[in-house]
């Protein structure tokens, strides 16, 4: 196996969650260049078509499930598509989350609740459903955040504790399942990306708080994310469990 063929993904079947929009659409092709079948999940019905039409595109397979991943009911659902039409599941990329401004004194029960129950429960449920079938040499990769690491200026309570707890969750998950079962579990942690969450962020606090943390001075290209997933998912990253990898253009050294 030469160190190219490491990051192929030939024969193997992953599942996406937050897969209509943004960063999701972004991991799908790129999991399908690598050679992986998909089973895609998302709220958006009509969005998840799209990107199920796009990985079908690149000569790989692709099922689309409607899955709110706060449901463990959805999620089991989508584990089982992902049994009965390959067989197998040998990724997760828990990528579904929401993102939230709120004042702490302005924020409500349930506005706090609805994003842990997406961000942090909701990839608990995948990863359990996950687990329970995939087989030894599998990979899950939870997408967390930088902001489960620092902060940027912006009152981001829940948010951000969702994605230090998912940090949390990655490295207790990676200790009962890499030695017992065979699982790798990762975090990834994005800096800021050019996506749907960035075009709803006020321009001038891009510009004057966040981009003058950043070393690379700029926002990152969804390229340069996907790669890193595919490290993480891949045989390339085969000795390595329960760490979180920040690509952020370097905001965690200011």
């Amino acid at each position: 196996m030469t160190i190219l063929d490491r990051f192929r993904l030939d024969g193997r079947v992953a599942i996406l969650t937050g897969a209509s929009s943004g960063l999701g659409v972004g991991f799908a092709a790129a999991l399908a260049e690598a050679g992986a079948d998909l089973a895609l999940g998302a709220r958006r019905a009509d969005r998840l078509a799209e990107t199920c039409t796009l990985v079908e595109n690149t000569g790989r397979r692709a099922i689309a499930v409607r899955t709110n991943v706060a449901d463990p009911d959805d999620c089991t659902a989508l584990v089982e598509a992902a049994m009965t039409t390959y067989g197998r599941v040998d990724i997760l990329i828990n990528n579904a989350g929401v993102g939230t401004a709120i004042p702490a004194l302005k924020e409500s029960p349930e506005q706090f609740r609805s994003v842990i129950e997406i961000n942090l429960n909701g990839c608990y449920w995948m990863a359990q459903a996950c687990a329970r079938v995939m087989r030894p040499g599998s990979s899950i990769v939870n997408i967390a955040s930088v902001l489960g690491l620092t902060t940027t200026g912006l009152p981001q309570a829940a948010y951000s504790s969702s994605k230090a707890g998912l940090i949390g969750l990655t490295r207790d998950l990676a200790q009962q399942w890499t030695s017992r079962k065979g699982i790798r579990v990762n975090a990834l942690a994005p800096g800021f990306f050019e996506s749907e969450m960035s075009d709803s962020m006020d321009r001038n606090h891009v510009d004057t708080q966040i981009l003058p943390r950043v070393l690379v001075g700029r926002l990152g290209l969804h390229a340069e994310l996907a790669a890193a997933l595919i490290f993480l998912a891949s045989d390339a990253g085969s000795y390595v469990t329960g760490i979180t990898l920040p690509v952020d253009g370097g905001v965690l050294t200011t």
